[in-house]
């Protein structure tokens, strides 16, 4: 594996069907404009309640892609 340099963007993703969508949500739309994506880390969930209910769910990404070399 060769060294490199990596960048960190936060992201959000938000899903009314799960956890698990919000997280594909956010990186399928991140990768249409960030070149070299790698890799995410979850930091964060949360969610809305609507009459009693989960009404859609957060979640906050660290996502980490590669710097270009020079």
């Amino acid at each position: 594996m060769s060294d490199h340099v990596y960048s960190v963007t936060e992201v959000v993703g938000s899903s009314s069907k799960g956890i698990d969508d919000a997280i594909a949500q956010a990186v399928a739309r991140a990768s249409s404009t960030v070149r070299n994506l790698e890799w995410f880390e979850v930091v964060g969930t949360r969610g809305h309640i609507v009459d009693g209910a989960i009404g859609h769910v957060q979640v906050t990404l660290k996502l980490g892609f590669r710097l270009d070399a020079e």
